[in-house]
């Protein structure tokens, strides 16, 4: 099927969608799950024969983003059922004003119409875009990469199916069958049929998004993530903290791209980051994290010297960068320099240290003493997300049900005249 009959399928869904009441929306997210469930052999050979083909052509890094297990496909299951527990978005009254002459106005969540998510190698935002979306009272159209198509197929066949056990239409959730860059295009100038379009992925699908789409488009996901280690800071804390941001899944947005270092701490403090995240890694038949060091980290411990780019990278891999600075200002400066606006973290032991760097620090998500990994739909209590929004207009930070909603004003009079 070409990708502008899937369209014209999806914008055909809208009005069953715009009438759909909360209980039939819930019941297709549950029924979706369960069918979801019940595919998981089909879902799990097709998975099997993506991964087949990208070994070798990706990372093993990446191919973990790739892969599903049945453990995984449950925790999908799982986040549409968390998405159907959640209160509609559509129809609530954001506010209400009574002007002097007796007219009520109300500004009130309405559904998008189509939503088009553009996205790469995680099989998993097939079942989150499309429960989000249904909830919203939205049809979506999914573009993933050539690597995950076959387990995205398998998905959106599964999920069809609890679409129509529960009444509503299957072309509320679609699947481009194209994975050229000319599908791409095509659902980035389909006015008239694409409400929103959403990419999630690397910087040059958000870049060609960005520069070549007519229909409204939110900029996401490209994460260089900054972690601040104070002169303040609880050392082991600290050592927890940039642990879990770089090394619990390197190849996802919200992982630890860049650490700052204090440089009063930091020739007691960087020996224990190269012993934790390369030493202690490598004894325990991990994979070691490669340290990309500035001069002054470079004559505390061994590394590699960083290049000109290395901190404007996102590399999504056991790779990390980092940097000597002599104070918080410094080191607010580099993330205002080298940051993507996606997270940072700060560690300290002062509260005015932290107030001065959730201040200074100008992106979607600032933490004081956690990790950046907490930067995720399911974590924020939104369910499940679209992707984290790292632009300023209609939405920012993790995209959840209400961000995916648009409003209008709903006048009520008794013969009122102008």
């Amino acid at each position: 099927m070409t990708t502008h009959e899937i369209l014209a399928r999806a914008k055909a869904a809208k009005p069953a969608l715009r009438l759909a009441n909360t209980t039939t929306k819930n019941n297709a997210l549950q029924a979706m799950a369960d069918a979801l469930v019940a595919a998981t052999a089909d879902i799990l050979a097709a998975n099997e024969a993506d991964c087949a083909r990208a070994k070798g052509v990706i990372s093993d890094v990446m191919i973990d983003r790739l892969l599903l297990t049945e453990s995984r496909i449950e925790a999908m299951a799982a986040g549409m059922r968390d998405v159907a527990n959640l209160p509609d978005p559509v129809g609530q009254v954001l506010s209400r004003v009574q002007r002097p002459n007796g007219m009520v106005i109300e500004k009130t969540a309405v559904l998008m119409g189509v939503i088009a998510i553009i996205y790469e190698s995680r099989p998993n935002v097939t079942s989150d875009a499309a429960a989000l979306c249904v909830k919203s009272g939205s049809a979506c159209v999914l573009r993933c990469g050539k690597e995950a198509w076959q387990s995205a197929n398998a998905i959106v066949n599964a999920l069809r199916k609890g679409l129509a056990a529960a009444g509503l239409p299957e072309n509320a959730v679609n699947l481009v069958e194209d994975t050229t860059r000319a599908s791409s295009m095509e659902l980035m100038t389909a006015v008239g049929y694409v409400d929103l379009l959403i990419p999630r992925g690397g910087a040059g699908l958000i870049r060609a998004c960005v520069e070549n789409a007519t229909v409204p488009c939110i900029q996401t996901g490209t994460g260089i993530c900054h972690v601040y280690v104070d002169s303040t800071a609880d050392q082991a804390m600290a050592l927890d903290i940039i642990n879990n941001a770089k090394t619990s899944r390197p190849s996802v947005c919200n992982a630890e791209e860049v650490l700052l270092v204090h440089s009063a701490i930091a020739n007691e403090f960087l020996p224990k980051v190269q012993q934790l995240l390369v030493g202690d890694r490598a004894a325990s038949g991990k994979q070691p994290v490669q340290l990309r060091l500035c001069p002054r980290a470079a004559a505390i411990i061994p590394g590699v010297p960083a290049g000109e780019n290395d901190f404007d990278t996102e590399f999504l891999d056991y790779i990390l960068a980092v940097k000597v600075v002599d104070s918080l200002d410094e080191a607010t400066a580099h993330i205002a320099a080298h940051s993507t606006g996606h997270s940072e973290a700060i560690v300290t032991g002062t509260d005015a240290a932290a107030a001065h760097f959730t201040a200074a620090v100008d992106s979607a998500a600032v933490y004081v003493n956690c990790s950046t990994r907490f930067t995720d739909g399911g974590e924020f209590g939104l369910g499940c997300e679209m992707g984290i929004s790292t632009q300023k207009l209609h939405a920012r930070g993790p995209m959840g049900l209400a961000e995916l909603c648009s409003y209008k004003y709903i006048v009520r009079g008794h013969g009122q005249v102008r």
